[in-house]
């Protein structure tokens, strides 16, 4: 089993101490397999956990997710294109990364953006007759997943016909959702059950995350027996000092409180989409009420020097496939006094582990800093204000007029009244892109945060770009730095930045999209979709006080972003 050891500051290492003997003297343990809604703010909490068997019963249900891997290798099918967002798609696509194509069996891939682009070249990447799709919304009434059903079931109807297209289509979904109704009308080939105890960020071991590593042939059945042990282990018997879930939860929930609320996130390259999951269920489960942990993943490691005493690092070590670079990296930091905590993984089938034993850290870390892990109110926020612009859209055929705060060539910046006093008063007579970033850049202090929230096409061209942008910040400022794709973002980390603590600084980027596509049977079309989700992000981030500016970029995009690097290097000088 996947080992946990870790070495921290004397201050620290004193209050986890404090922590894990409040959880020993309080029985807490077993009162959180118990689902005592106390642990937390005594609410619905009791509702949420059911997840924690959810292992037990894969296991015995397991012949069925054996039937269907088995469907899909006779199948004929090339691919599996799963149509998601958030906890319906990040666990099917670390699983997607980790373990590649395996053979004999369809390519998994994922769509969990609105961009038009990434849209049309999913579509593209895969032949429309010989895919099966996968529609995951826990709800079914996700507007994403909604919008890529009914995309790709008009092009799976134009090319196999009407009558066939339903049997290339499953839907995961929560028992008697809008999903599930459309999915019998349509006459999909399957639908399995979501669990409703089990939400979104929690549910990677449930079918949201078991049917898709079936079908892409995964053996489940060895993945479930290694998941096993680590929920033994994290059971009610187990003390907290030897519970490897409550152990990492207790030092996770404790740094947070005590002002280290930046979990760096360091995974070898045979897992390291592990971190774009854990994103999501530490962000969206402990974001809130001003108090959280916001998640650093993918910014590549430095010297001590550049880092302040606001992190922690998790190191997720691949044993059978370690990157000495980061060993080395790692055991500079901890040298240098960094609190580091360090979890072996033996093999990539030792994944489900940490799947499980994060969730539990997770929920433990919540019960620390004393908040609900299981909420995320401020997600419904932002979906709320994008629902409300689309139906504007769908009425009068535009979104609401915007008026730039600069305009600089190709490049518009928009911010809200407060934000763009407050710039244009620190810009001074440098009324530019470059005063206006540096103004914004200058916000900046000691345990503050830097995002880069990019409402682009997620590639590796675009990534490569950001990532040099981001540790520009993260090297001048000497602060954490966190990079988002829009929309996926929003289902993850975006309850952090908008219910979290107030320390982070924003920098949304839009685009003008090259080309569009329509939605079937709707007005607006995925750009514009796009459109909304960026404005409405915003506009809740500036109603919760939040010091943030939005870049949009016209014209071409390549050239629009060098502008931007080339600005950022500018104003960072």
């Amino acid at each position: 089993m996947s080992q946990l050891t870790y070495k921290l500051p004397q201050a620290l290492a004193s209050s986890t101490e404090k922590t894990l003997a409040d959880w020993q003297s309080g029985n807490k343990v077993k009162r959180l397999w118990e689902r005592d809604a106390s642990l937390w703010t005594g609410t619905d909490e009791a509702d949420w956990l059911g997840w924690l068997d959810i292992v037990t019963e894969q296991v015995a249900h397991f012949n069925e997710l054996h039937r269907l891997a088995q469907e899909a290798k006779a199948g004929g099918f090339s691919d599996i294109l799963l149509l998601g967002m958030g906890g319906s798609s990040l666990c099917p696509e670390v699983l997607a990364k980790t373990y590649g194509h395996i053979a004999g069996f369809p390519q998994l891939r994922v769509l969990d953006s609105t961009d038009p682009a990434e849209v049309k070249e999913r579509e593209r990447s895969v032949d429309l007759a010989k895919t099966l799709f996968v529609v995951s919304s826990k709800s079914g009434t996700t507007l994403e997943p909604n919008i890529f059903k009914q995309y790709f079931f008009e092009r799976v109807k134009q090319t196999i016909g009407a009558d066939k297209a339903g049997s290339r289509f499953i839907a995961v979904t929560d028992p008697g959702s809008k999903m599930q109704l459309v999915a019998e009308a349509d006459h999909f080939l399957h639908i399995f059950d979501g669990r409703p105890s089990i939400g979104g960020r929690y549910s990677a071991l449930s079918n949201f995350g078991m049917v898709p590593a079936a079908l892409m042939g995964l053996d489940v059945a060895k993945f479930l027996d290694r998941t096993q042990q680590m929920v033994e282990a994290c059971g009610p018997q187990a003390a907290p000092q030897q519970n490897p879930g409550v152990l990492l939860g207790c030092i996770l929930g404790t740094a947070a409180r005590d002002g280290r609320d930046k979990v760096t996130i360091i995974a070898s390259p045979g897992i390291s989409d592990l971190g774009a999951w854990l994103e999501q269920l530490l962000a969206e489960s402990t974001g809130k009420q001003g108090h959280g942990i916001i998640p650093v993943d993918r910014e590549a490691l430095a010297a001590p020097e550049v880092y302040g005493s606001d992190r922690v690092f998790a190191y997720v070590r691949l044993d059978s496939a370690p990157d000495s670079s980061q060993d080395e990296k790692v055991a500079t930091l901890e040298r240098a006094g960094q609190p580091v905590i360090r979890i072996s993984v033996r093999d990539i089938y030792d994944l489900g582990q940490e799947f499980f034993r994060w969730e539990i850290a997770t929920a433990v870390a919540g019960s620390v800093i004393g908040i609900n892990a299981f909420n995320q109110p401020d997600v419904e926020a932002s979906k709320n204000v994008t629902r409300a612009l689309t139906s504007e859209y769908e009425k009068n055929g535009s979104l609401p007029a915007e008026k730039p705060v600069l305009e600089d060539g190709s490049v518009q910046l928009f911010t809200d009244v407060k934000n763009a006093d407050a710039l244009a008063k620190a810009a001074g007579s440098n009324k530019s892109l470059v005063g206006y970033l540096r103004a914004h850049f200058n916000r900046l202090g000691a345990g503050d945060y830097f995002a880069l929230l990019a409402y682009i096409e997620m590639n590796d061209e675009h990534e490569a770009q950001l990532q040099q942008m981001r540790l520009l910040v993260r090297d001048k400022k000497r602060v954490a730095t966190c990079l988002g794709f829009g929309p996926r973002f929003l289902h993850s980390t975006g309850q952090a930045y908008k219910g979290g603590p107030n320390s982070g600084v924003f920098l949304q980027v839009t685009c003008e999209d090259a080309a569009d596509l329509p939605v079937p049977g709707q007005k607006y079309t995925f750009g514009v979709v796009k459109a909304a989700q960026a404005r409405g992000d915003f506009q809740v981030l500036v109603e919760r006080g939040r010091r943030a500016l939005r870049v949009h970029l016209r014209g071409d995009l390549k050239s629009g972003l060098g502008k931007l690097q080339s600005a950022f290097r500018e104003a960072l000088a």
